[in-house]
């Protein structure tokens, strides 16, 4: 080992700054979740605040939001987690059938443009969207005969809406993975399925779906470690009071704890169950990665 590290001394100097930022910024702070544990006095500081045991999290399970926040995080991460997956499928599977190759081009940039913008961005553009009063969405519903509907402040509407936006922002970069794993079924393949009489849609079943399974496979074992992640950056930039009911997910639910109402050691209990409650989750996740797709790191 120590001839190896020799031999590529180079490679192991160029991945020595990013791995002083992840010491830094990721493994440093995990010191400071034995505020869980503790009375947090901001006076005293993390050391000379007073022990109290599991007290943090009796008193969250003991919370009458606790029950409602789980289930909305566990519904709109296992709907993104679904949905994301069936879309990119399709779009890729419909892209792969665009003979000319300027138009899949063309399709295949718009598509995945969005994913590079932030929610905050996004945000903005949704709520100009889809107001109630002047939205263009809503436009379009009243020269329908439709009544407008309040899409980002109805507990009907706001799960549909979080997941249906999240889909269409990052359903282009999964695209591009499937259509990467098309790449690699054999031409031979479909040549074979044409000779025996099979048409677009029989080559797509027997041929281009089993191509697919190891792809989708390995994707949807790694998503199940995202099922307490029902995407902050998203919820905390859409949602309202209004909302709370439908839409209040582990994460904002955790910011208003620790930030607005100055609970830290409550906040901190919060989100130390969910770390490891998604520690196990990803676990599992690369584990099945491994059995039913021979993915591993290393």
């Amino acid at each position: 080992m120590l001839s190896d590290f020799k031999r590529n001394w180079v490679l192991h100097l160029m991945v020595l700054p990013g791995f002083l930022l992840v010491l830094l910024f990721h493994y440093g702070p995990m010191a400071g979740a034995m505020i869980a544990f503790k009375k947090y006095l901001p006076s005293k500081g993390i050391l000379g605040s007073p022990w109290i045991g599991l007290d943090n999290f009796k008193y969250m399970l003991l919370m009458p939001e606790a029950s409602r926040v789980l289930m909305n995080t566990l519904i709109i991460a296992a709907m993104k987690i679904v949905v994301g997956l069936v879309v990119p499928i399709v779009v890729a599977i419909l892209l792969n059938e665009i003979r000319k190759s300027f138009f899949k081009r063309v399709f295949q940039t718009l598509v995945y443009l969005p994913h590079f913008l932030s929610w905050v961005i996004l945000s903005g553009i949704l709520i100009d969207l889809l107001s109630p009063n002047s939205g263009l969405i809503n436009q379009v519903l009243k020269a329908a005969g439709i009544e407008p509907i309040f899409f980002l402040g109805d507990n009907d509407w706001f799960r549909f809406t979080l997941v249906t936006t999240d889909v269409w922002k990052d359903f282009g970069f999964g695209t591009i993975v499937y259509l990467a794993a098309l790449t690699s079924i054999n031409p031979v393949l479909y040549e074979a399925a044409v000779i025996d009489g099979a048409n677009r849609w029989r080559q797509t079943w027997h041929v281009t779906l089993p191509g697919m399974i190891p792809i989708i496979v390995l994707l949807a074992t790694l998503s199940l470690g995202n099922v307490l992640n029902a995407g902050f950056d998203q919820v905390f930039n859409l949602y309202n009071t209004l909302v709370y009911e439908s839409g209040d997910i582990i994460d904002t639910f955790v910011y208003r704890l620790g930030l607005q109402q100055v609970q830290y050691g409550v906040a901190s209990a919060v989100g130390l169950l969910k770390s490891v409650v998604s520690f196990v989750m990803i676990t599992a996740s690369y584990y099945l990665a491994y059995r039913f797709a021979n993915y591993r790191i290393f």
